[in-house]
């Protein structure tokens, strides 16, 4: 499974070739393609049009690629990087307005430039890689923490409906929502998926449906509106999806559809689970 899910790492860094790299969810399902991102404006791009997606993948890239600006600086003194630092940042920033992970990325990349300002140059760029590293390998321990906890709530061969995408191509690895699905499938619980296609953008169709497939899980794609009568059939016993944002006062905000299933999973008192990071709560 761990080689599986390493087959379609969505977000890497190339430090050696100054690059991005990422997996063209655009793209999905026909066509598997990474691509090398060098220039800032190319990972601005990918950014605002979809190619990476999911709240981690996006912090994960953004902080990357705040990294390669800073390690192609010619600046010879903390003020010139900082200053160059500031103007990728901003830059980078203005991709997603509404992307909570991606300011938080940034911010928290800055920050640790900050706490290095009395270093060489160089060793401001090593230290900026490093934080870089870090976010993508604590989102995969937060990932895989949410998986564990979720999966204790599941048992073995119960059918599972998820929404959207959350899954490991949105995060560092494992996913929020599918993180117990890839643990359970680890470890013999023969889940049952059934994935909602998730119009307008088929997110579900093109992507959850996808991923699970590529990792050998049982997945059924299915259209939003038999979301009610899998239900009813009795092939749903838990209900996971991901969060884009979770309120001080515990509202959820999520793809469009997500509240459409929620009430479904109420009246058939089929239990529904948000799995989110902390990095999504206000």
């Amino acid at each position: 499974m761990g080689n599986l899910l390493e087959a379609i790492q969505s977000v890497r860094l190339d430090d050696d070739n100054d690059a991005l790299v990422l997996l063209d969810q655009t793209l999905l399902p026909n066509e598997k393609v990474f691509v090398e991102l060098k220039e800032m404006e190319e990972i601005w791009e990918a950014i605002y049009h979809l190619k990476v997606r999911g709240a981690p993948a996006i912090g994960i890239a953004a902080a990357y690629g705040v990294y390669l600006a800073a390690k192609k600086s010619a600046a010879e003194n903390y003020e010139q990087l900082y200053a160059d630092f500031k103007q990728a940042k901003a830059y980078l920033a203005s991709s997603r307005p509404t992307a909570v992970n991606l300011f938080w990325a940034l911010d928290r990349m800055e920050k640790r430039l900050v706490k290095e300002k009395d270093k060489p140059v160089q060793a401001i760029k090593t230290a900026l890689k490093d934080e870089a590293e870090q976010i993508r390998a604590e989102d995969e321990q937060v990932c895989r923490s949410i998986g564990e906890h979720a999966l204790s709530l599941l048992e073995p061969g119960w059918g599972i409906l998820t929404h959207c995408n959350a899954g490991t191509i949105a995060t560092a690895k494992y996913g929020t929502a599918l993180a117990p699905i890839y643990l359970g499938q680890e470890r013999g619980y023969n889940f049952k998926v059934y994935a909602d296609e998730t119009r307008p953008l088929l997110q579900g169709a093109r992507l959850t449906a996808w991923e699970l497939r590529e990792a050998g899980v049982d997945v059924t794609l299915i259209c939003d509106n038999m979301a009610s009568i899998v239900m009813k059939e009795g092939k749903i016993q838990a209900v996971l999806v991901g969060c884009d944002r979770v309120a001080a006062n515990g509202d959820t905000a999520n793809k469009i559809g997500t509240s459409g299933v929620a009430i479904l999973a109420k009246y058939y008192q089929i239990p529904f689970y948000v799995c989110a990071p902390l990095s999504t709560m206000s």
